[in-house]
């Protein structure tokens, strides 16, 4: 009898020890998370995601989570316009595999690359768009970043690079804004002037309605960044004329709701997350901004 006991408590204790392994298995069957796009930023490339995908795996057992594998490290400064394209083929298979839809995580300039996406894929299932510290208002500071692309130019004179034919076909010129020379910005970004809908667009109502179909729109960043310039327009704020702040609720973009900005919050889907202490790079590695600002919405 004691051995009988002691075989079936051994059992029991090896059955009790698989249970979480069951029910997370289990859980991601009957839950079934929608799969996960990653599209990374200016001179990434899919290996540098190791962390995020790891967050994920832990936090959402079973998700389908794919780092498109394109435009990496220096293919990255091709024009937007022909990585958005690029992306489109690659994912759109995907939606049509998933059903329920699927969510974005885009970080830095993959930000901007996913706002093309959605802006012009009509029939997309985008469920929730994570903009992971990225310039959605524009760029304008002096970076490493701008240093290592431009060393002759610094960001006072980067627009007589950047608003001409010749510039607008690096990727960082297309969304280059400089507060200083609008009327130039206006006339010559062919990327970020058109998604905002502040230059003639003949495509601009079918472009909004076509990015509300998302279901929210999370805004990822933070004062120690380091990189986006301001900081702030992770958040849609941006600098006036005298590179004063100005916040996304005071910015002509929204309060025009000039590609639907405006009605997504109406809507009470923008949501705002700030991280203070993280720098630019280490956004998509870092377990506290995983945790306070993406998670939650992966399901």
């Amino acid at each position: 009898m004691e051995e009988s006991w002691t075989g079936d408590s051994n059992r029991g204790g090896a059955c009790r020890a698989l249970w979480p392994v069951i029910f997370a298995c289990l859980a991601a069957t009957v839950i079934g998370y929608k799969p996960v796009i990653v599209v990374h930023g200016l001179f990434d490339g899919s290996s540098d995601f190791v962390n995020l995908l790891r967050f994920i795996n832990e936090s959402h057992p079973g998700t389908n989570v794919s780092v498109i594998d394109l435009f990496d490290r220096s293919a990255s400064l091709l024009p937007l316009w022909k990585q958005v394209e690029g992306f489109k083929e690659a994912i759109y298979p995907i939606m049509q595999n998933a059903a329920d839809g699927i969510h974005f995580i885009c970080y830095s300039q993959g930000g901007l690359v996913c706002r093309g996406i959605l802006s012009t894929l009509p029939n997309h299932n985008v469920d929730t768009f994570i903009s992971l510290s990225s310039p959605q208002a524009g760029q304008y500071g002096d970076t490493d970043y701008l240093k290592y692309i431009f060393p002759e130019f610094v960001k006072s004179n980067l627009f007589h690079l950047c608003y001409t034919a010749v510039g607008q076909r690096i990727s960082i010129c297309n969304y280059w804004k400089d507060p200083h020379h609008q009327d130039m910005y206006l006339n010559s970004s062919d990327y970020l002037a058109l998604l905002n809908n502040e230059r003639p667009n003949p495509n601009a109502t079918v472009w909004k309605n076509n990015f509300l179909r998302i279901k929210r729109l999370v805004l990822i960043g933070g004062p120690d960044d380091g990189v986006i310039t301001p900081w702030e327009s992770s958040q849609f704020g941006f600098y006036d004329a005298n590179e004063t702040v100005v916040e996304m609720k005071k910015q002509d973009v929204y309060l025009k709701d000039m590609f639907g900005l405006k009605t997504l919050d109406a809507r009470g889907d923008v949501v705002q997350c700030v991280i203070p202490g993280v720098q630019h790079t280490k956004w998509h590695s870092n377990e506290t901004v995983y945790t306070a600002c993406i998670q939650k919405w992966l399901t």
